[in-house]
């Protein structure tokens, strides 16, 4: 079986996107159509910004999103999944890849959340940071102890590698158990919020409400989402799981056990960068990757 994988925050880079519009005409008037959505021409940033100006939250979700789920469109009848997942925003282009989400709903939605997101981040300073070399259960434990700060498991990527998130404080302190630990690396990572953590709880009530006034499909295959790494193609859970992403982990590693206990023999990323095939290896490294950039 196929599954179609989709990458998340810190996948873009300048020029992104590009060769599309100027290749394909189906390719351009969708970017064109993007800009009209977002009263902006993300299409000058993504294709001859500054990596600062792409960088911004605003601006990166909606990049990676119209990068990934256009990209898919020119691929025509090639594309059939027979299940997909998404890192994080990428669950965003995995559900209008798979028709769950119209082009234009899953666009709105994207720039809702960045923008709430990068709310949220301003009311606390926090942010996250690479645990490298320690089983789950060591990480989960050592965030627990910590009580006086918020800091959490936000992303399992694969085995070995979690991303924790939290308050500024919180972070520090568990960066110092992690390493005395025995953490082979645990480094801050240049983000200027704690994504996937309870301090997103404003951002996720407010994206709430744009979600609940959407309307979603059922999609084409099983989507596995973040929350709960589970394949789910009901579009009352398929929301519901949506807006508990921001605020819970994303259970990467878990997903790609699942979506190889489902029956997936390849994984084809489809977006910027390559990072979930290599992360996909980590998980199983005999298992073919693939990618469309």
């Amino acid at each position: 079986m196929k599954a179609y994988v989709f990458p998340g925050q810190g996948a873009q880079f300048v020029g992104m996107g590009k060769d599309l519009y100027e290749k394909s005409e189906e390719a351009k008037q969708m970017f064109e159509k993007a800009n009209e959505i977002l009263g902006f021409r993300i299409t000058d940033i993504m294709f001859s910004g500054t990596a600062d100006e792409l960088k911004q939250t605003k601006v990166t979700q909606p990049a990676i999103f119209l990068h990934s789920v256009i990209l898919t469109k020119t691929l025509g009848s090639e594309f059939q999944p027979e299940m997909v997942a998404g890192h994080s925003l990428g669950e965003f282009s995995a559900l209008v890849a798979a028709g769950a989400l119209s082009f234009e709903d899953g666009l709105q939605l994207v720039s809702k959340r960045a923008l709430a997101m990068q709310k949220a981040c301003e009311v606390e300073p926090s942010t996250m940071a690479a645990i490298l070399g320690m089983e789950d259960a060591q990480v989960e434990a050592i965030c627990a102890e910590i009580t006086d700060q918020v800091v959490v498991p936000a992303n399992y990527n694969s085995p070995g590698q979690i991303v924790i998130s939290g308050s500024i404080a919180g972070i520090d302190q568990a960066i110092e158990k992690l390493q005395a630990a025995g953490a082979k690396r645990a480094m801050k990572l240049p983000v200027g919020g704690a994504f996937h953590s309870p301090l997103m709880q404003p951002a996720a009530a407010e994206l709430k409400a744009a979600i609940d006034n959407t309307n979603f499909s059922n999609p084409v295959c099983p989507i596995y989402q973040n929350v709960d790494a589970k394949p789910t193609t009901e579009p009352s859970e398929i929301k519901e799981k949506l807006i508990q992403q921001l605020t819970a982990s994303v259970r990467w590693t878990q997903i790609v056990e699942n979506m190889i206990s489902g029956g997936a023999s390849s994984f084809t990323e489809i977006g910027p960068g390559n990072v979930l095939q290599g992360l996909v290896k980590k998980v199983d490294r005999k298992i073919q990757t693939y990618g469309f950039q």
